[in-house]
């Protein structure tokens, strides 16, 4: 079963004018995670990992009225933005709890479980 582990951070703590500069905290953080990275590799249950862009320089596309538009930045005053995602694929739930557990004692920001939809989904 494959699970998407979405990864939030306090927007308060992450300055746009920033969000390139990472804080040593940050570095020791990620190395840890790195390590856990690894053992999923070596498991078989790791399928992708990536951190995201400041939610500053993010566009929208919605629909708006009858129209379709895109717009620039940020969009409602937020206490937490999605910061990283990782796809992992594993038995089932439980697993997908330790290792979010894991990566929440590395990185100290929650992390939210959500199962992605296989080809079985509506079958």
């Amino acid at each position: 079963m494959k699970y998407l582990l979405l990864a939030y951070t306090p927007v308060d703590a992450w300055d746009a004018a920033t969000a390139d500069v990472p804080s040593e905290e940050a570095l020791a953080a990620f190395a840890t995670y790195r390590k856990l990275e690894e053992e999923l590799i070596a498991s078989g249950e790791f399928v992708t990992s990536e951190g995201l862009g400041h939610p500053a320089v993010s566009t929208t596309v919605r629909r708006d009225g009858g129209t379709v538009v895109a717009t620039d930045g940020p969009f409602a005053e937020l206490k937490e933005v999605l910061a990283s995602f990782a796809v992992i694929d594993v038995t089932g739930r439980e697993r997908a709890v330790e290792i979010a557990a894991r990566i929440v004692e590395a990185l100290g920001e929650p992390i939210e479980i959500r199962p992605i939809m296989g080809e079985d989904f509506g079958a």
